[in-house]
Protein backbone atom coordinates (compact mmCIF):
# COMPACT_ATOMS: atom_id res chain seq x y z
CA UNK A 1 0.00 0.00 0.00
CA UNK A 2 1.52 3.18 -0.92
CA UNK A 3 1.37 6.05 1.88
CA UNK A 4 -0.78 9.05 2.19
CA UNK A 5 2.40 11.62 1.14
CA UNK A 6 3.43 9.49 -2.26
CA UNK A 7 -0.08 9.02 -3.24
CA UNK A 8 -1.13 12.70 -3.09
CA UNK A 9 2.11 13.95 -4.98
CA UNK A 10 1.04 11.01 -8.01
CA UNK A 11 -2.43 13.17 -7.85
CA UNK A 12 -0.68 16.68 -8.69
CA UNK A 13 1.68 15.40 -10.83
CA UNK A 14 -1.20 16.31 -13.41
CA UNK A 15 -1.70 20.07 -13.66
CA UNK A 16 -5.64 18.88 -14.15
CA UNK A 17 -6.05 17.33 -11.09
CA UNK A 18 -4.18 20.33 -9.38
CA UNK A 19 -6.90 22.75 -11.17
CA UNK A 20 -9.58 21.14 -9.32
CA UNK A 21 -7.79 20.96 -6.06
CA UNK A 22 -8.04 17.49 -5.48
CA UNK A 23 -6.94 15.99 -1.87
CA UNK A 24 -6.56 12.56 -0.67
CA UNK A 25 -9.06 12.53 2.75
CA UNK A 26 -8.82 9.05 3.60
CA UNK A 27 -7.51 5.68 2.11
CA UNK A 28 -7.40 1.92 3.31
CA UNK A 29 -6.48 -1.11 1.42
CA UNK A 30 -9.88 -0.81 0.32
CA UNK A 31 -10.81 2.19 -1.18
CA UNK A 32 -9.84 6.04 -0.80
CA UNK A 33 -11.64 9.28 -0.34
CA UNK A 34 -10.98 12.15 -2.91
CA UNK A 35 -11.99 15.85 -2.20
CA UNK A 36 -12.18 18.31 -4.68
CA UNK A 37 -13.62 22.28 -3.42
CA UNK A 38 -16.13 23.80 -5.43
CA UNK A 39 -15.08 26.08 -8.36
CA UNK A 40 -17.20 28.30 -10.08
CA UNK A 41 -15.54 27.37 -13.70
CA UNK A 42 -17.01 24.15 -13.57
CA UNK A 43 -20.45 25.44 -13.54
CA UNK A 44 -21.93 24.65 -16.90
CA UNK A 45 -25.51 25.44 -16.43
CA UNK A 46 -25.52 29.02 -15.04
CA UNK A 47 -29.22 28.83 -14.79
CA UNK A 48 -29.26 25.55 -12.59
CA UNK A 49 -25.46 26.72 -11.31
CA UNK A 50 -24.87 22.95 -11.55
CA UNK A 51 -21.52 21.17 -12.21
CA UNK A 52 -20.18 19.87 -15.70
CA UNK A 53 -21.00 16.01 -16.24
CA UNK A 54 -17.38 15.88 -17.50
CA UNK A 55 -15.78 16.97 -14.34
CA UNK A 56 -17.79 14.55 -12.07
CA UNK A 57 -16.86 12.05 -15.02
CA UNK A 58 -13.16 12.73 -14.20
CA UNK A 59 -13.85 12.61 -10.43
CA UNK A 60 -15.29 9.21 -10.59
CA UNK A 61 -12.02 8.02 -13.27
CA UNK A 62 -9.91 9.93 -11.23
CA UNK A 63 -11.22 8.46 -7.68
CA UNK A 64 -11.46 4.57 -9.13
CA UNK A 65 -7.64 4.99 -10.31
CA UNK A 66 -6.13 6.22 -6.99
CA UNK A 67 -8.19 3.82 -4.75
CA UNK A 68 -6.33 0.84 -7.31
CA UNK A 69 -3.02 3.08 -6.84
CA UNK A 70 -3.32 3.25 -3.75
CA UNK A 71 -3.15 -0.32 -3.03
CA UNK A 72 0.07 -1.04 -5.03
CA UNK A 73 -2.51 -2.47 -8.02
CA UNK A 74 -0.44 -1.62 -11.87
CA UNK A 75 -3.61 0.72 -13.33
CA UNK A 76 -1.76 2.43 -15.67
CA UNK A 77 -4.65 3.98 -17.77
CA UNK A 78 -8.85 3.83 -17.84
CA UNK A 79 -10.40 0.85 -20.17
CA UNK A 80 -14.29 1.45 -19.96
CA UNK A 81 -16.01 3.51 -18.06
CA UNK A 82 -19.44 4.24 -16.68
CA UNK A 83 -20.90 7.64 -14.71
CA UNK A 84 -24.50 7.66 -13.52
CA UNK A 85 -25.54 11.42 -12.87
CA UNK A 86 -28.61 11.35 -10.20
CA UNK A 87 -28.82 15.27 -9.44
CA UNK A 88 -26.99 18.20 -10.29
CA UNK A 89 -24.02 19.18 -8.52
CA UNK A 90 -24.75 22.71 -7.25
CA UNK A 91 -22.02 23.46 -4.62
CA UNK A 92 -19.00 22.13 -2.79
CA UNK A 93 -16.85 20.72 -1.90
CA UNK A 94 -17.64 17.28 -3.50
CA UNK A 95 -16.34 14.14 -1.71
CA UNK A 96 -15.28 10.86 -4.24
CA UNK A 97 -15.75 7.28 -2.45
CA UNK A 98 -13.56 5.05 -4.61
CA UNK A 99 -13.72 1.21 -3.60
CA UNK A 100 -12.06 -1.30 -5.14
CA UNK A 101 -13.75 -3.95 -6.73
CA UNK A 102 -11.48 -6.48 -8.12
CA UNK A 103 -7.68 -6.42 -8.99
CA UNK A 104 -6.48 -8.38 -12.01
CA UNK A 105 -3.46 -9.23 -14.18
CA UNK A 106 -4.65 -7.27 -17.10
CA UNK A 107 -8.42 -5.34 -15.99
CA UNK A 108 -8.94 -4.06 -12.68
CA UNK A 109 -12.27 -2.84 -11.78
CA UNK A 110 -13.69 -0.09 -8.81
CA UNK A 111 -16.71 1.62 -7.91
CA UNK A 112 -16.90 5.25 -6.87
CA UNK A 113 -20.04 7.49 -5.10
CA UNK A 114 -19.71 11.61 -5.47
CA UNK A 115 -21.75 12.83 -2.83
CA UNK A 116 -22.12 17.03 -2.37
CA UNK A 117 -21.40 18.88 1.06
CA UNK A 118 -25.52 17.81 2.25
CA UNK A 119 -24.07 14.01 2.04
CA UNK A 120 -26.46 13.20 -0.74
CA UNK A 121 -25.26 11.14 -4.23
CA UNK A 122 -24.29 13.12 -7.02
CA UNK A 123 -23.36 10.86 -9.04
CA UNK A 124 -21.72 7.31 -9.28
CA UNK A 125 -20.01 4.81 -11.61
CA UNK A 126 -17.15 1.98 -12.29
CA UNK A 127 -14.22 2.20 -14.12
CA UNK A 128 -12.03 -0.71 -15.38
CA UNK A 129 -8.58 0.23 -15.97
CA UNK A 130 -5.66 -1.71 -17.95
CA UNK A 131 -3.31 -3.25 -15.65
Amino acid sequence: MIDRERLQEMLHLAPFHRWLGLEIAAWSENGIEITMPWREEIVSNPMVGSAHGGILASLVDLTGLYALLARGAAAKATADLRVDYHRPATSGPLTAHGQIVKIGRQISVAETRIVGPDGKLVASGRGAYFS
